[in-house]
């Protein structure tokens, strides 16, 4: 095996939710691959081409040469556009178009994985020209298929896999963004501190600590007297992270304890992907 053990975390978490996806979608008749899904304006059709677009990405392939129509009105950003270029380009494939492209993909990139022999450190391109390491590329590519994985199962009724290798990948990537949104867009006081408890198939409990300058550190330690506590389940924590809910659909999910004002503000900017 030449993949760098750094890596394999990621790649395994790839393949599990790859060939999830791939056995979700292969029985689907054309009417279920419209289904709308909790990705905002994307369907089941969107949301697996994206994915496919996401991989021919990381194989190197070229971006396919297309104009967006212009009544994308959920398309309003550059990231947006460049985003959408790999999904409309498909809209009007068929099923048996989408499964063979999807089988297709799979074998190539299970074929790259094995070849795969750069450093974790390796500086690749990323979405609109961007640099990332390799690792920070998988790990992000690991973490995006497992969620929209997630938005399929959702869209299809088919619930599952909320404890798999993408889960503690996602788990961690939404952790890291913790700090941001509590010291920064929630506007925590300083010297503060906020409790997140999560419970369900992936648990965990973790303390941001507001330092006097206001900047956010993640901490395993429980805090003794915190500003604010928020208890929520596993599924209903991704999802609002992922901005598949709002805060007021899922309240009845969430157990928000101490100041009222500082906990509306954390759920108001919980979202940090799309």
């Amino acid at each position: 095996m030449s993949l760098h053990p750094t890596l394999q975390p990621y790649a395994d978490a790839w393949t599990h939710s790859i060939e999830a996806i791939s056995e979700l979608v292969q029985p689907l008749v054309e009417a279920e691959w419209n289904r709308r899904t909790p990705c905002p304006a994307w369907s089941v059709r969107d949301i697996v081409s994206h994915v496919m677009g996401l991989d021919s990405e990381m194989l190197g392939d070229p971006r396919p040469i297309h104009t967006l129509p212009r009544d994308l009105f959920h398309v309003t950003t550059d990231h947006q556009r460049y985003m959408e270029m790999q999904v409309d380009v498909r809209r009007h494939h068929t099923a048996p178009e989408m499964t063979s492209e999807l089988e297709y993909m799979i074998i190539r990139r299970n074929r790259q994985l094995r070849n795969e022999s750069r450093d974790p450190g390796t500086k690749v391109r990323g979405p609109l020209g961007t640099e990332l390491t390799l690792e920070e590329a998988m790990r992000r590519h690991a973490f995006d298929v497992w969620a929209h994985e997630q938005d399929l199962r959702t869209a299809l009724g088919r619930p599952g896999n909320l404890d798999s290798p993408g889960a503690h990948v996602a788990r961690d990537v939404l952790l890291a963004e913790l700090p941001g949104v509590v010291a920064e867009r929630a506007d925590a006081p300083r010297s503060s501190a906020v409790v997140f408890d999560v419970h369900g198939p992936v648990e965990f409990l973790r303390t941001i600590r507001v330092d006097i300058q206001g900047r956010g550190t993640l901490e395993t330690a429980p805090a003794l007297g915190p500003a604010a506590t928020l208890a929520l389940d596993w599924e209903t924590y991704v999802r609002l992270a992922c901005g598949r809910v709002s805060p007021d659909a899922a309240a009845d999910r969430i157990k928000a304890e101490g100041d009222p004002d500082l906990t509306a503000a954390i759920l108001r900017n919980f979202t940090v992907t799309q």
